[in-house]
């Protein structure tokens, strides 16, 4: 009994290079027919070698298999020739894969591969901490990913780094990447680190706050002369399953017109201003207001299956690319499905007392008609607020006027003013039948 699920296990891993488009049965044949070839050649030399006496009458229907009937000869060579080929091209793969290192079973990593690149093309579009858990939960499905991200970003060492070296913030590129890259679990460690004070120093090192993340892009900026080239190298580097792209490579700020209890409508400006600001969002815009899109993300939205805004903070993640105007106008004319990903919980000082159909009127608010075809919202508002430490206050499912609602459960039961990610992928790709 215990040899049963080794068995199992090499018979799934063989199975797999029979699987249907995976690109391996076509060059099985081309090999197989090769090596017929070649056997074909070896029986012409056989029989030329018994008829010039060459060879003994015992040795060649020894070779020739003679001593069996004419079905088992075929049967037995046709078998023994497709089991040697098969287990040549097993061995060829492993051995090929070996110097780097890969856990998977060869077999069950082109399979993945192959079915991962056959996947929908999927556009996401938000920035913050909202958009990684999506792509987390995606890659499994896809390798055609495109992340369209903000650069509206101003605060922590984002916001330093744009002031000092004059690059994009960097920090939701580096959060999306770390998302899609293969081995997360040690490229989010070394992506995500941020420096602390210097080892028996008490003043402030010029370090402290950056994640190192952070600091690659920027280096990488310098050495490829623009951001967008640092980020095609960040991602070669890295092997990522998609691609992050920005909406706009122009420097803009965001601004809000916030209504402030006692002081009536302020305006605000910068991003990490906004939710500071302690009053309600009346309305967003980009300074300057007329930029141009990336056109790489232009292509990514009109060429995509289906395109997904958020999770995300509505004000500050998701409504700074959708005001960018060419990315605004390439949502009109796709012609993929358009989602709308709203939020777990309400976000305090942006989306304070908002339920979906709140956060479905601001969009609409800021956007042309026919930029949202469908809104995916939480309907798991049983898990305890208080679970994880925190205190989760869930934004409720109340339907939006004139847009269709679907809810699942999205909710990660430990964190739960985050979604689960593989929960969240799955209710998106059934966005897709």
């Amino acid at each position: 009994m215990s040899r049963n699920p080794f068995r199992r296990f090499i018979f799934i891993s063989s199975s797999r290079w029979l699987i249907p488009g995976i690109g391996i049965k076509r060059w099985l044949m081309v090999l197989g027919i090769g090596t017929a070839v070649i056997g074909i050649g070896l029986g012409n030399v056989l029989s030329t070698a018994y008829l010039q006496i060459w060879l003994p009458t015992a040795v060649y229907e020894t070779l020739s298999l003679q001593f069996l009937p004419l079905p088992w000869r075929l049967l037995l060579t046709m078998a023994a020739g497709g089991l040697l080929i098969l287990l040549g091209v097993i061995k060829i793969g492993r051995n090929l894969v070996a110097p780097f290192s890969l856990d998977m079973d060869v077999a069950e990593m082109v399979y993945h591969h192959s079915r991962r690149q056959r996947g929908p093309h999927i556009v996401a579009i938000g920035g913050g901490t909202g958009l990684p858990s999506l792509l987390r939960g995606l890659k499994a499905y896809t390798s055609n990913i495109t992340a369209i991200v903000t650069v509206a970003d101003d605060g922590g060492s984002s916001g330093r780094l744009r002031r000092e070296l004059g690059v994009l913030p960097p920090g939701d590129f580096r959060n999306n990447i770390a998302a899609l890259a293969r081995d997360e679990a040690l490229m989010t460690q070394v992506l995500q680190y941020r420096f602390g004070h210097p080892s028996g120093q008490n003043g402030r090192s010029d370090l402290q706050g950056h994640a190192f993340g952070n600091l690659l892009l920027a280096a990488l900026t310098g050495i490829t002369g623009s951001f967008d080239e640092a980020l095609l190298a960040a991602q070669r580097v890295l092997a990522i399953r998609g691609r992050v792209l920005p909406s706009t490579l122009a420097d803009v700020q965001l601004a809000a017109d916030v209504l402030i209890e006692g002081a009536g409508v302020q305006h605000v400006r910068g991003e990490s201003a906004i939710p500071q600001a302690h009053g309600r969002v009346q309305r967003v815009y980009l300074e300057p207001p007329q930029v141009k899109a990336y056109p790489p993300a232009l292509q990514a939205i009109l060429q995509a299956d289906l395109i997904v805004m958020g999770p995300g903070s509505l004000y500050t993640s998701i409504l700074p690319n959708l005001l960018v105007p060419d990315l605004a106008a390439a949502l009109q004319h796709a012609h993929a499905k358009k989602v709308y990903v709203c939020n777990l919980a309400i976000q305090p000082g942006e989306t304070d007392n908002y339920s979906v159909a709140d956060h479905v009127a601001t969009i609409l608010q800021h956007v042309p008609t026919g930029c949202l075809d469908v809104v995916l919202a939480n309907n798991n508002l049983l898990v305890p607020p208080d679970r994880g430490g925190g205190n989760t206050i869930f934004v409720q499912p109340d339907p939006p006027t004139n847009i269709p609602l679907v809810t699942a459960d999205l909710v990660d039961e430990q964190r739960p003013w985050r979604h689960d990610s593989s929960k969240l992928a799955q209710a998106v790709i059934n966005l897709l039948t």
